[in-house]
């Protein structure tokens, strides 16, 4: 089944206060970056001004997302959020590897993978209705982010013991990185095809108010400025960290993931409050997925013009990630979303960002 997005339904959504406001609150993202390049208020400030920013552009990349789907169908709409919502992550990440911040990157891309599973499948079934979504797309994601998972046993299991960043783990992580980003590539085709050829069959889309060219230009300038406005909120994240007192693991892993999904966080909420729960969870999974077999591997990969990356993951990560995974397949295995389903899911985020903040750092 098709669920019908963008066009003259989205209006009857959202209060219309409540969009004039949405709107009107994308003007923050310019001013936080005025604000933080000239006047320079100092990094609780830019946290502060930082995060109310993403609010706004992270509802605008949902907008945008919904009305490409229309054109496109849930799934490729799914996989077009995921792309864009991830772009930010690839370049915090990538600056946090130039920094030698190694311990932040991996803890801060398992955290993304845990939340998108927990956290934004939770509050989307949470806030969606009751409906069928499509379980061989959801099953294909969860199936790619468990190989995930195998593979970097490959360089996380030596590196339980002795130094996890020498040398020889950042070599033994490029086999792994390399059949990810194959393994990525050989889905996603395959997905994107049959996504296609199930919206070319379905009923025409109603008329939407944004073609698909729009759509798109409209994801591509929301994803930058949401990298920008991302990026001043990472630098500030250790001055907010300190005064709060918790380990620098809980902030990658929790804070700094959930920063840097804000656009999957965001988008797929609204999504789902629409009634396109379908849409709302394939924006979730193919999240976590591309995480895992794109994000992950390319960040491993390009970090070598920086600096080698050891995909030397915590005991800690891969239980999360692998805990993540069993429980979200065991409420999806029906094929049906629900209340209770997202209350357990977010439940269990919360019990995951508890345990973060017990472990601590390496």
């Amino acid at each position: 089944m098709f669920y019908r997005v963008g066009g003259g339904g989205q209006a009857d959504t959202l209060p219309r206060v409540v969009r004039r406001i949405l709107w009107a609150s994308l003007a923050l993202a310019p001013a936080t970056l005025a604000i933080h390049y000239l006047v320079q208020p100092g990094d609780t400030a830019d946290f502060i001004f930082a995060a109310i920013s993403l609010v706004p552009l992270a509802w605008l990349i949902g907008e945008a997302t919904e009305h490409a789907a229309a054109h496109t169908g849930s799934g490729i709409g799914g996989f077009l959020n995921a792309t864009f919502g991830n772009a930010p992550e690839l370049v915090i990440a990538l600056l946090a590897v130039n920094s030698g911040k190694f311990d932040v990157v991996r803890a801060s891309l398992m955290g993304s993978i845990v939340g998108n599973l927990l956290l934004v499948l939770g509050f989307s079934l949470l806030f969606g209705p009751d409906a069928t979504i499509d379980r061989r797309s959801n099953f294909s994601s969860l199936g790619l982010v468990a190989a995930a998972v195998a593979l970097a046993l490959i360089p996380s299991i030596p590196a339980f013991q002795g130094d996890p960043e020498r040398h020889s783990i950042a070599r033994l992580s490029i086999a792994p990185a390399v059949i990810l980003l194959v393994l990525y590539v050989a889905v996603t085709w395959r997905n994107l095809r049959r996504h296609r050829q199930e919206h070319v069959s379905e009923d025409p889309a109603p008329d939407t108010s944004w073609s698909l060219g729009v759509s798109l230009a409209v994801l591509g300038v929301a994803t930058l400025v949401t990298a920008l406005i991302a990026e001043i909120l990472v630098k500030s994240i250790d001055t907010f960290a300190a005064n709060v007192g918790v380990s620098d693991f809980f902030v990658a892993a929790v804070i700094v993931a959930v920063v840097g999904n804000a656009a999957e966080h965001g988008g797929a909420v609204v999504v789902a409050h629409r009634g396109n729960i379908r849409l709302a969870t394939e924006i979730a999974l193919a999240s976590a997925a591309q995480v895992c077999v794109f994000l992950i591997p390319a960040v491993a990969l390009l970090a070598w013009a920086l600096q080698p990356l050891a995909l030397s993951f915590r005991p800690f990560e891969l239980i999360a990630v692998a805990g993540a995974v069993a429980l979200t397949a065991a409420l999806l295995a029906q094929g049906r979303s629900s209340t209770w389903r997202g209350a357990v899911l977010v439940a269990a985020y919360v019990g995951f960002a508890a345990a973060a903040f017990a472990v601590g750092d390496r």
